[in-house]
């Protein structure tokens, strides 16, 4: 089957023989063979695995995204960053920390920016409420 690793400036990887795909996603890890059903499912920050038609073991840390299997031969993997590389080790230690950190602080920032425009859009509706003139100030 083919697999495809994609980010937002560039395919990360890409195998036309893949035998076997482990990925994680919330529910825990799981493994894609050719002539699996249909999938679409969120991943993990997380290491996905792949072996190739020689029974070369690839690895790939992904900072979650989406995987899909299409038509049981194809598995299309769409992430904010993918860095490929046989060093398990490495991108379970390094690679996936700095991922998680970068993970978070997005996560932080979209939390920030959505209070601050809720209290923008309370503050605008303050001021055009007609009931209540003068709470402003």
């Amino acid at each position: 089957m083919i697999l495809e690793i994609s980010t937002p400036l560039a395919v990360a990887a890409r195998c036309p023989d893949a035998r076997y795909v482990r990925a994680i996603d919330d529910s825990g890890s799981f493994g894609i063979q050719p002539g699996h059903a249909e999938l679409v499912t969120a991943l993990e920050v997380s290491v996905l695995s792949w072996t190739d038609g020689d029974g070369v073991q690839h690895h790939a840390a992904v900072r979650g995204g989406v995987l899909r299997v299409i038509g049981g031969q194809r598995v299309a993997v769409a992430t904010a960053e993918a860095v490929v590389a046989d060093d398990l080790e490495t991108l379970e230690g390094e690679i996936l920390a700095r991922m998680r950190r970068t993970t978070t602080r997005e996560r932080t920032a979209r939390r920030t920016q959505a209070l601050l425009e809720a209290g923008a859009l309370r503050l605008l509706y303050d001021y055009f409420d007609p009931n209540s003139v003068g709470r402003l100030g």
